[in-house]
């Protein structure tokens, strides 16, 4: 191969791995904040409650959600401890909503107003890049 050849398939390949690496950066830099549904929820009739947990993870699944925190002990710092706390975290808050407002968790939500009284609110994570 010729040496101008060579220089030209350098600048060439070169150019490749910069798209590339170019590419790659901006798409990090481009990532989507994290949506989260968090719930402070103090159980009224365990029975009931537990037929709508059963019911919950069936209704993440279409919307990539998954629990970062299911209830668990928890340790009051400062002020009093809510008696259940839930976080589930899903790809945006976009994502979040649409799964708060689908059919299938539409349907057994007064399993859960009737059954505990909560506080559920949607809140936008830090994008990471």
């Amino acid at each position: 191969m010729k040496t101008n050849h060579k220089l030209a398939f350098a600048v060439l390949i070169g150019m490749a791995i910069g798209i590339a690496g170019a590419t790659a950066i901006h798409a990090r830099q481009a990532k989507t904040a994290l949506g989260y549904v968090i719930a402070e929820v103090d159980v009224t009739d365990p029975a009931t409650f537990q037929k709508y947990g059963e019911k919950v993870p069936g209704t993440l699944a279409p919307f990539n959600g998954h629990y970062v925190i299911r209830g668990g002990k928890t340790l009051a710092v400062e002020g009093e401890a809510p008696k259940r706390f839930v976080v589930i975290a899903f790809e945006s808050m976009e994502k979040a909503k649409s799964w708060e407002d689908s059919p299938a968790y539409e349907e057994i939500k007064p399993i859960r107003h009737s059954s505990a009284k909560s506080r559920v609110f949607i809140a936008e994570g830090v994008a990471t890049p």
